[in-house]
């Protein structure tokens, strides 16, 4: 019986050590993006703070009605019940803007920007919307579908009217298009809500006739989606809605299995690759750059993602459209400020908070569909997520920011709306500063005070930070959570990215409660298997590894370019 035993343990051990061993595929060459080669490997000062306690912090504080700070509360009920008979909520934009609250516009002038960024943020950290104070906020949100207007898609606002008057964008294309990305997100983190399926599926009917309209021609400002056409204007031309459009299509192909909103998809990102430069104009090309992705790898078409991403990065280069539009890769000051998304050319640079957290949202995941971006997209996160702190008051130093008598204001949970390279409004305190924390609150309208400059509009997505990072035990190292943003897919097992900024080999520890066999998809090898609770794995120097987690003695099984772990595909070349 011993012997037997004995025999029974070396067969498991060898097993193991094959499995560890076993060589599936060819591993995956790196490619370099220009914009990311520039970015250290290591950013100064290094400090990645506690995104996820920001965030939930952010929540309790936004969603309060009983706030009995000096600006009260940032919330209030609208009673006005646009597009569905119910009330619904707003979210002060910045801290006091005077636009907003229950007694200005009939208390309707809120962005769906804000309010759904804020629903995202929360679903994805496992804050229930739907029963939060006795209400459904979930559901509340639905009002920003425009349907009394006949546009039958989600707008910033619940009616565009309001908008107008509270001086807010009514014809600029992107705060059309964003606001239907973010509820597909709302919508797959709170599924069952009434009403939810069929304001999904008409967004992506209105979507996919609206590529249809355009055929490959995005010249637009925006476009008029109950009209069907496509409008010129004073604002620079928008051809990155394609990103967008591509994005909740292949969305809702994989919601509602529908063959048209799959070819929707297709010509969408076929019309983006079509602009001669970048077009980028504000948040939608990065999310083309997965929609091709994803395609590439699910459907074997063969979209150049390198060109996406390196229009994402290197900015808008279009003289006739928003120039220098695109990711700063710089040092200001005693910071480095690489990483964080905006313009490149306005007084030297000028970065936006909710730009630099909301792309990460589409560009982490690519390296599921994508693993040759691996190494790329881990440097690039390792900088922006330690750039990004400095938009929060209490992480950026007195001297650095335009308000620092009131950095206390909300303790640090709201963040300034940006980050510049220079201040660009004449405050003596501030001159031959770099960087300055700042907002362009107190420029919208006449008698905005300057707290003005702290933004929930921009603070409001940071839950996507607070559930993609996590920490190692070794600083630089990042285990970045791939499946978090990475919605209507099947993640059916743990997918981390982790890249190590070092000139040598660096070790990390990877936790399981149960069993686990560790497969890397950039390598084509298991790091470990067979191993339980704190399993120590390798990184190589300079290095990315994609590692998924698997259940021990999960069979992998090569089919053709694909790599399958119980008929779900864990790599897709």
């Amino acid at each position: 019986m011993k012997r037997g035993i004995f025999i029974i343990i070396v067969l498991t051990l060898l097993a193991a050590l094959y499995s560890c061993s076993q060589q599936l595929g060819e591993p995956v060459f790196q490619t370099s993006l220009p914009r990311i080669d520039q970015m250290p490997d290591m950013p100064e000062p290094y400090k990645i703070i506690d995104w996820r306690k920001k965030a939930r912090q952010f929540d309790s504080l936004a969603f309060s009605f009983d706030n009995t700070a000096p600006y009260g509360p940032l919330i209030w009920l609208d009673s006005s019940r646009r597009n569905f008979d119910q009330v619904t909520f707003g979210l002060y934009t910045v801290i006091g803007d005077v636009r907003q609250g229950k007694n200005n516009y009939n208390g309707e002038f809120h962005e769906a920007l804000t309010s759904l960024n804020a629903l995202v943020s929360a679903g994805l950290l496992g804050i229930d919307k739907t029963n939060q104070h006795g209400y459904n906020f979930v559901r509340m949100a639905q009002n920003y579908f425009n349907k009394d207007t006949k546009w039958n898609i989600v707008m910033n606002n619940t009616t565009p009217e309001v908008a107008m008057a509270g001086g807010g964008y009514g014809r600029d294309w992107w705060y059309d298009v964003y606001p239907n990305v973010l509820y597909y997100g709302v919508a797959a983190l709170f599924p069952d809500v009434e009403n939810t399926q069929s304001i999904q599926h008409s967004i992506a009917e209105q979507f996919c006739k609206a590529d249809s309209v355009l055929n490959g021609n995005y010249d637009y400002s925006c476009f008029d989606y109950s009209q069907m056409k496509g409008v010129q204007n004073q604002i620079a031309y928008q051809q990155d809605a394609a990103g967008g459009h591509a994005w909740v299509l292949l969305s809702a192909y994989h919601k509602f299995g529908e063959n048209r909103f799959l070819k929707g998809a297709k010509s969408a990102i076929e019309a983006l690759l079509n602009q001669k430069e970048s077009r980028f104009y504000e948040i939608l090309l990065p999310f083309g750059a997965y929609t091709a992705a994803r395609l590439n790898a699910e459907f074997g078409t063969n979209y150049d993602v390198t060109k996406l991403l390196n229009w994402s990065f290197d900015g808008c280069q279009a003289k006739d459209g928003r120039y220098g539009w695109g990711v700063i890769a710089d040092r200001w000051g005693a910071y480095d400020v690489h990483g964080l998304q905006g313009s490149v050319t306005d007084g030297g640079g000028y970065a936006f908070f909710m730009n630099s957290v909301a792309m990460t949202w589409p560009l982490v995941p690519i390296v599921k569909y994508e693993p040759q971006y691996a190494r790329a997209i881990g440097k690039y996160m390792l900088n922006v997520v330690n750039a990004s702190r400095l938009f929060y008051p209490d992480q950026i130093d007195e001297k650095n920011q335009w308000l620092p008598k009131s950095r206390d204001i909300t303790n640090g949970i709201i963040g300034y709306e940006g980050l510049r390279k220079t201040d660009d409004m004449n405050n003596p305190a501030l001159l031959g500063i770099s960087p300055v924390a700042i907002g362009d609150g107190p420029k919208w309208v006449a008698g905005q005070p300057d707290e003005s400059m702290f933004s929930l509009y921009s603070t409001s997505i940071v839950g996507v930070f607070g559930a993609i990072i996590k920490t190692t035990e070794v600083a630089g190292i990042l285990a970045i959570d791939c499946n978090a943003t990475d919605f209507y897919a099947d993640n059916k097992y743990p997918v981390y990215l982790y890249y190590n900024p070092y000139d040598e080999i660096k070790a990390v520890t990877c936790s399981s409660a149960t069993g686990s066999d560790i497969f890397d998809i950039v390598s084509k090898k298991y790091l470990a298997a067979g191993k339980r609770g704190n399993v120590i794995i390798d990184i190589p120097a300079g290095e990315a590894i994609v590692v998924v987690v698997l259940p021990t003695g999960t069979k992998l099984k090569v089919d053709g370019l694909k790599i399958t772990a119980a008929d779900v595909v864990i790599a897709f070349k």
